[in-house]
């Protein structure tokens, strides 16, 4: 989740609606500017008892970055007394590390132009992370559910927003906590260069999020044995907030666009409000109210387009718009799938010839047969079925459509291979039918002999 900074400058308050529509149409880009930004989380773990990492101690997360700090040249970004997130210092880069609420550790990448780039960055920040971890005895593991530990043995980070959440979640869904303290996943944020580009992206990309979901399943366990689905990450979020996660079937509808996004956004509650380096608690509040000045609160006060900013940011359907598009429907993984999915989407949705080719795809397919594909794939995956066959067809013929698009972007390294060799593991699991959760369950019964704390060695990064 965003790290809140103060900025220098302070932000432009809020007068009609029509300003916070522009705020995202002001995302529009030319081609030329299109950039590819890949989170990915990871959950540490100590190696020798194979238990998770709480904040403080010797051995805890602020320990680890501090010496990320000591080490590497990192910064950081202070709430209060405690080190919640790191960035780059100024001129070397625009990453950051931030902390997930039950100490998933996450690198947000820099926009960049090409997935060997993506590549690249994914992996010094492991060797980092790898190197610093030996020092500490601690490990990091790459699936999309914590697969050994309960929700209480599981540490809580002391970030400020975490708390108002973890406060409203379990009033609005039953699986909010498990979300927020025990999954982890791979995400992607992908430019547009205008309305309508925008609205073609969102709709090709909310309908193939579950196809991503499938190819990228890795959650199988929950404290310690079989879950019975394959994404469990996945599924979690179908009970976690219906106010602010799903498919969004206005998206399909006449009329989207960057209004109608901003309608659909400001029906979605609050959470807090930040102010002088504090996070003020009013979930479940109106942004509508507060551009009437109505908060409770903040009596009198109106929204700043950073709190709209703030706003957007606790908006978690399958794909969510800020001033860009980011892809939500990927399990945690390793090293291949962190380059893998940025491969899979950048594919499909920066070449004309493959947006065009992805939206024949899926342009025929009913709001309710989306709606199925999402219900039923965290548990089946790529055996999901779908009209006269499966979801691998499917994922078969998208990573066709993906590979078209790398091929005609023709970005290369510096061995001159184009951009296509980052679409190994989706091709292998598309044509194979076998996702991360399937080689999961198949150790487990099979060499690890029931035992989960191998998934501590097999699955680390």
């Amino acid at each position: 989740m965003s790290t809140r900074q103060d900025g220098a400058s302070e932000s432009p308050i809020v007068r009609s609606r029509d300003d916070l529509v522009q705020w995202i149409a002001d995302g529009s880009k030319p081609k030329s500017d299109w950039r590819i930004g890949t989170e990915h989380e990871k959950f540490p773990f100590y190696t020798d008892t194979l238990s998770p990492v709480p904040y403080e101690g010797p051995r805890g997360i602020r320990a680890l970055m501090e010496a990320l700090i000591a080490r590497y040249g990192w910064e950081p970004i202070m709430e209060g007394e405690n080190i919640i997130a790191l960035k780059r210092p100024k001129g070397e880069g625009a990453e950051t590390i931030s902390l997930e609420p039950g100490g998933q550790f996450e690198l947000s990448g820099a926009p960049v132009e090409t997935l060997h780039e993506t590549c690249a960055e994914a992996r010094v920040h492991l060797e980092q992370v790898a190197d610093v971890g030996k020092q500490l005895g601690l490990g990091f593991l790459g699936v999309g559910f914590s697969p050994k530990w309960t929700l209480e043995e599981t540490p809580r980070m002391p970030k400020q927003r975490y708390a108002v959440m973890t406060r409203y979640m379990p009033l609005v869904g039953r699986q909010g906590l498990d979300m927020m303290y025990r999954t982890c996943t791979i995400q992607v944020n992908l430019d547009f260069g205008d309305e309508a580009d925008m609205v073609k992206k969102f709709r090709v990309s909310l309908a193939l999020q579950p196809i991503a979901t499938a190819l990228f399943a890795a959650s199988p366990f929950k404290e310690g044995k079989p879950n019975g689905f394959k994404s469990l990450r996945s599924e979690v979020w179908r009970d976690t907030d219906p106010d602010r996660t799903g498919m969004l079937p206005f998206v399909f509808e006449p009329g989207m666009g960057f209004e109608r996004y901003t309608d659909y956004a400001l029906d979605v509650p609050m959470y807090f409000v930040y102010r002088n380096g504090k996070y003020i608690d009013v979930a479940g509040a109106s942004f509508r109210d507060f551009m009437e000045g109505r908060l409770p609160q903040l009596p009198g006060e109106r929204p700043t387009l950073d709190d709209w900013s703030d706003h957007l940011t606790t908006l978690f359907p399958e794909v969510r718009m800020k001033r860009f598009l980011e892809m939500r429907g990927a399990d945690g993984g390793r090293w291949r799938r962190i380059c893998a999915l940025p491969a899979f989407w950048v594919g499909l949705l920066y070449d004309q010839t493959a947006l065009d080719a992805a939206w024949d795809l899926v342009k025929s397919w009913t709001a309710e047969e989306r709606q199925e594909l999402r219900d039923t794939v965290p548990k089946t995956a790529l055996q999901t079925r779908f009209r006269r066959g499966t979801v691998q067809d499917i994922a078969i013929e998208a990573v066709a459509i993906a590979r078209t698009g790398l091929k005609n972007r023709d970005r290369r390294n510096s061995r001159q291979q184009d951009e296509t060799i980052h679409l190994a593991f989706v091709e292998e699991t598309a044509a194979s039918g076998r996702t991360p959760a399937d080689d999961l369950l198949e150790r487990y019964y099979g060499p690890w002999q029931q035992d989960i704390n191998h998934v501590f060695t097999d699955y680390a990064f």
